[in-house]
């Protein structure tokens, strides 16, 4: 007597793919689908047990719900010119309804119970242009790494200490302050700005030219002075801006 068609619905259908290289375990997944309205119990065999590692390699299914099983294909030298001869078979059968015993109901099953779906197993090694791509990907992401680590570890000591919240709250409270100092010199650089106009519009007048390069170089020096001021204050502010980031990237 034929067996019944399999219950379950196998993605992939036919084939389990593993992709190289294979100095490392590679893992393939199997999900199983149980369309039906009972519980389907389910175990997968292969040919070759001593190659691979099966997670989980039986069970039971609920109506309606899905289970992906792991293929993990165990490291082995690779021979492109040897094909796969490894299979796959999924077993299945309708749970009873008053199933206590997993395995006790695959020993007692009846062959027209069984249902069974096979598959081969397909090996695949990645093109050069994969693995050049794979490789500079790598190169980046190292180089990076490697850029980020030597930013932080030319920080200053106190941006690699632990910040708590007071701390934060502080520093954030001190930016706030340098900010209004930086518009404060912006407004005290205008009004220089303003007055130097103004003498310089006096001395004309006046028509005397020893004032008006007195005036010149004295306005000159106050308005070095507040630019001066300006650039340390926001040297100050960029510091503890660089410092918050250095210690929200670690």
């Amino acid at each position: 007597m034929a067996r019944p068609e399999q219950v379950l619905v196998l993605e992939p259908q036919h084939e389990l793919k593993f992709r190289g290289p294979f100095t490392d375990v590679v893992t393939a997944t199997l999900k199983l689908t149980n369309p039906t309205d009972r519980n389907v119990c389910f175990k997968v065999k292969t040919t070759a047990p001593r190659r691979y590692c099966v997670r989980p390699n039986s069970g039971v299914i609920d109506a309606g719900n899905s289970v992906n099983v792991s293929v993990m294909l165990q490291p082995f030298d690779y021979d492109p010119n040897e094909k796969s001869k490894h299979k796959f078979m999924v077993q299945s059968m309708l749970a009873p309804y008053d199933m206590t015993d997993m395995e006790g109901v695959w020993k007692e099953a009846k062959p027209d119970e069984l249902m069974d779906s096979k598959l081969r197993c397909a090996f695949e090694m990645p093109v050069e242009n994969d693995k050049t791509h794979e490789s500079e990907t790598n190169k980046t992401v190292s180089s990076s790494a490697s850029s980020v680590k030597t930013e932080l570890s030319t920080l200053p000591k106190s941006a690699s200490a632990s910040l708590d919240d007071g701390e934060v709250k502080k520093i954030m409270e001190e930016c706030k302050r340098l900010q209004m100092e930086v518009q404060r010199l912006r407004e005290e650089n205008k009004q220089i700005r303003e007055d130097d106009g103004l003498r310089k519009r006096k001395v004309t007048s006046m028509g005397a030219p020893y004032s008006s390069s007195s005036s010149a170089m004295a306005t000159s020096a106050m308005r070095d002075e507040g630019l001066s001021t300006r650039i340390l204050a926001l040297c100050v502010l960029f510091f503890v801006i660089g410092v918050i980031i250095g210690k929200l990237a670690l």
